[in-house]
């Protein structure tokens, strides 16, 4: 496949042969391990190059990736996941009463702008302590470095400015401590946890921040969105879960099969030559982790395209697999099933708005469409009746 700027790399499309190359000890994550990186010879302002360069976790190996990992893991485990139920149901339940003035006012809403992209941005923005109005920011510049469609000059810009944001935000932990996560990973990297070899780097820190925060959101926010579309498409399905006869879970997990957030992610690289099926993959010649194909992979799962809340075994890649497999998986179930349930409970009539034709987002990185406008018909309030929550 060849990447904007006629960057040539393979793209794992098959379910099987993704898995197993995603846990592969001949597979790393680390840039220098790549030919083209090593030698200089990606173009000047590659819009990719935070995905493949930028120091923390997702980037790491070994023992490295161990300790990166080791960090944040203790932020997204069971217990502190379900301990942000209350924060999720509450933002879900403002954001639809927001979202109901802007429907009764105009006869329709952006679902994708008005409540799937501020309820994950608002959450993670609080897990890591960012103020309110630098959400829109941080988001626009995301969008930016995932776009296939960026200039050199755009991506470049939107990288230089997303430091800044982000060395922003950690000054003012470093000024004024609160209870996040960003003050937790500052006080790792200036206490080392007692141990030098444990030491967080500044660019360690920044990077993490930025991985985490971009993912935190864009991958829910598609997740809630593409949902959605798959629904209406399959009335059939939506009545199974309206009915109580298949949970939200399987929304989403089906979601994540059938149309997953990530389109394709870079990159990994082969430490030595690679037999795959019947082609070899050379030392220092880089992988395309493509999820969305994979999910769609007809040899491993029947009906492949058939979006099925019934589907038996639901197991899917889109949160990836072996040592990276995705720390913020448990929060994103957690924020798209609350924000599903909730969103059909109170418009029961939600639907296309008339015309709708939604443009694919201009990225192979994430997988989802710009914008999706609805119509609300026969919304519930508090009192069961219709109308506009108060």
């Amino acid at each position: 496949m060849e990447l904007p700027g006629g960057v040539v790399v393979w793209a794992i499309t098959h379910h099987d042969t993704l898995q197993a190359l995603l846990a592969d000890p001949r597979v790393g994550k680390n840039p220098q391990l790549w030919t083209t990186f090593r030698e200089g010879r990606l173009p000047h302002g590659w819009p990719l190059l935070n995905f493949v360069a930028v120091p923390g976790m997702v980037t790491a190996d070994g023992e490295d990736h161990k300790r990166l990992r080791g960090l944040l893991s203790q932020a997204f485990t069971p217990r502190r996941i379900a301990a942000l139920t209350p924060t999720v149901e509450a933002r879900t339940l403002a954001l639809l009463d927001a979202v109901a003035e802007v429907a009764e006012r105009k006869g329709e809403f952006d679902l994708r702008e008005h409540f799937a992209y501020p309820l994950p941005i608002q959450v993670i923005g609080e897990l890591f302590g960012l103020a309110p109005d630098q959400h829109d920011e941080l988001h626009a510049l995301s969008e930016t470095l995932v776009s296939s469609a960026a200039t050199p000059e755009a991506a470049i810009a939107a990288q230089r400015d997303l430091n800044a944001l982000l060395a922003s935000v950690v000054a003012a932990k470093r000024a004024e401590p609160g209870d996040d996560l960003t003050t937790d990973l500052i006080a790792a990297r200036e206490a080392g946890l007692g141990l030098d070899r444990q030491r967080l780097s500044e660019a360690e820190l920044v990077g993490t921040l930025l991985l985490m925060l971009i993912a935190g959101h864009e991958t829910t926010l598609n997740l809630i969105t593409n949902a959605v579309r798959a629904l209406f498409a399959h009335p059939d399905q939506l009545r199974l879960v309206l009915d109580g006869a298949q949970p939200w879970s399987a929304v989403v997990e089906e979601t994540l099969r059938h149309d997953s957030p990530v389109g394709q992610f870079p990159l990994r690289y082969a430490t030595e030559d690679l037999e795959v099926g019947d082609v070899v993959i050379r030392r220092g010649e880089a992988l395309l982790a493509s999820y969305a194909a994979a999910g769609r992979d007809a040899g491993h799962y029947p009906d492949a395209d058939r979006f099925d809340l019934a589907r038996q075994p639901a197991r899917h890649l889109s949160f990836g697999h072996g040592p990276h497999f995705c720390l913020g998986s448990g929060l994103a179930r957690l924020e798209a099933e609350t924000a599903l349930r909730h969103l059909f409970e109170r418009f029961p009539g939600l639907a296309p708005a008339a015309g709708e034709r939604p443009e694919p987002i201009r990225s192979f990185v994430s997988n989802s469409v710009r914008t999706l406008r609805v119509t609300v018909r026969g919304a519930t309030g508090n009192d069961g009746g219709t109308g506009v929550r108060g």
